[in-house]
């Protein structure tokens, strides 16, 4: 997820608005606690007692409470369940797949690909009889960050054996790295501008209450579209369409609220189109990754069904995945085809991530609660992802690789897109990589495994013998 706290303000003995949540609950329970007892006993957790303004708080909570309940923002028809699978983008139709219900357009979107690889050695001059080592890398979720997986690309390149890949996947904050990371060295400065230099107002800013509880996010999202939209150009696009001529995948994953699945958008295929309405997608999809929902706005995007209008509301690609590659029985498929000789494959995995959390006390309120139960929720769901992408690269007889953020990196507790922390972190990632140390062969030990480390490098075990140990 791209954020999960807010910066902490105090400010003229207002209320602390490092937590929202803290904020409406704490506004509206002050004017139930005033309701219920003395007006003059009630109490902020600071000690500090509050006016007898019981009636007039009362009455505001409650009428908040019914706008949000109340007020629906308008959109466009969703797109029926029945024509979920028939639904284009008008700007760029044939731009994207949605694996969790039919893997065959992604399966031939990756042979299409090997198909212009092929052609572009051909035309190069170069063999095709043995195609060259194909290096895939995935970018995870994970907010501020996101800074370290920006610095280890940057240090990579100072180390000097950073891969020209073929794929590249991203999803959250990892999607506004991928496109970077894609294009190669030459937009190291954008990595280090969007890993290390930018801060919360940067990113967001916070509305109102009334505006937070009847509207579809806490805070705006304008400037994270301000930052997408500066760094991602017309020029860009046409380095990212250049490479997807040649063969090389760029793939962006958000979530469909409305049908409930994984979109992974082609964004070669949209760079391909060459024209403003494929610039203003592209940014979309990007934004719509980084969309946490209930923080940001959802991402409204316009499709078609049989020349009909319809609408989708995508956020956050972390909701449905924290990182992603092709699935494993792509591989023997492309293969199959003719056009994808068997190669030499490696796997790299970035996550923006620990991979054991730290302990902390957890306050008996609802939304502290809440909080923690999806932070673990994520949490978890990421760690599943990378030792599926681990098994899978084992099953396939991939090199596997990955980095994460190791118990050695000390930094303290921060607010979101604190300055401090991204530039420690982007520097520490950056240390690793140029040190030649950022990747590791195996994984942690996984707590529903028998494993001590899992290690992707290893022959998997016949099923039978696997069955019978377990």
């Amino acid at each position: 997820m791209l954020a999960r706290r807010l910066a902490p303000t105090s400010t003229c003995g207002r209320p602390d608005t490092s937590d929202l949540n803290r904020l409406l609950t704490t506004r509206i329970g002050r004017a139930a606690c005033v309701a219920k007892r003395r007006p003059m006993a009630c109490e902020s957790p600071s000690g500090s007692r509050h006016p007898p303004y019981g009636k007039l708080l009362l009455a505001v909570g409650t009428m908040t409470a019914m706008l949000a309940g109340c007020v629906t923002l308008p959109r466009e028809p969703a797109v029926p369940s029945s024509a979920i699978d028939d639904a284009v983008t008008v700007e760029a139709p044939n731009s994207r797949y949605l694996p969790g219900r039919n893997l065959s357009p992604m399966l031939q979107g990756a042979i299409e690909s090997n198909r212009r690889e092929r052609d572009a050695l051909l035309r190069a001059g170069d063999p095709v009889d043995t195609m060259p080592p194909a290096h895939l890398l995935a970018i995870s979720g994970g907010g501020d960050s996101g800074a370290f997986g920006a610095g280890l690309l940057v240090g990579w390149t100072s180390q000097g054996t950073r891969p020209n890949f073929k794929v590249v996947t991203g999803i959250s904050a990892g999607a506004l790295i991928a496109p970077f990371a894609f294009l190669g060295p030459r937009y190291d400065g954008v990595l280090r501008a969007v890993g290390a230099s930018i801060g919360p107002h940067d990113v967001l800013h916070l509305r109102g209450l009334l505006a937070a509880l009847t509207g579809d996010g806490y805070a705006g999202n304008e400037p994270l579209a301000a930052i997408i939209a500066k760094y991602i150009t017309s020029d860009v696009l046409a380095e990212i369409a250049k490479q997807y001529a040649s063969g090389r995948v760029l793939l962006i994953g958000t979530t469909n609220l409305d049908a409930r699945q994984m979109v992974v958008w082609d964004m070669g295929a949209i760079a391909s189109r060459h024209d403003e309405r494929a610039l203003v997608l592209f940014r979309k999809v990007i934004l719509a990754s980084t969309s946490v929902p209930g923080l940001f706005p959802p991402v409204l995007i316009d499709v078609e069904v049989a020349g009909q209008h319809y609408q989708e509301m995508h956020v956050d690609g972390g909701v449905t995945a924290q990182a992603f590659l092709l699935p494993s029985v792509f591989v023997r498929a492309i293969e199959a085809s003719g056009v994808g000789h068997r190669r030499e494959r490696h796997v790299y995995v970035i996550r923006n991530s620990r991979f054991e959390s730290e302990s902390q006390s957890t306050e008996r309120r609802a939304t502290s609660v809440a909080r923690r139960a999806l932070d673990v929720l994520i949490e978890t769901q990421g760690i599943n992802d990378v030792y599926r992408i681990a098994r899978n690269s084992q099953k396939d007889g991939e090199d596997f690789n990955v980095a994460y953020i190791a118990d050695d990196f000390k930094h303290g507790p921060h607010a979101d897109f604190d300055a401090a922390y991204m530039r420690h972190l982007f520097e520490y990632g950056y240390d690793l990589a140029a040190r030649g140390v950022a990747w590791r062969k195996a994984l942690p030990r996984n707590p529903w495994s028998t494993e001590e480390h899992f290690n992707p490098q290893t022959k998997p075990e016949p099923v039978a013998a696997a069955a019978v140990r377990r």
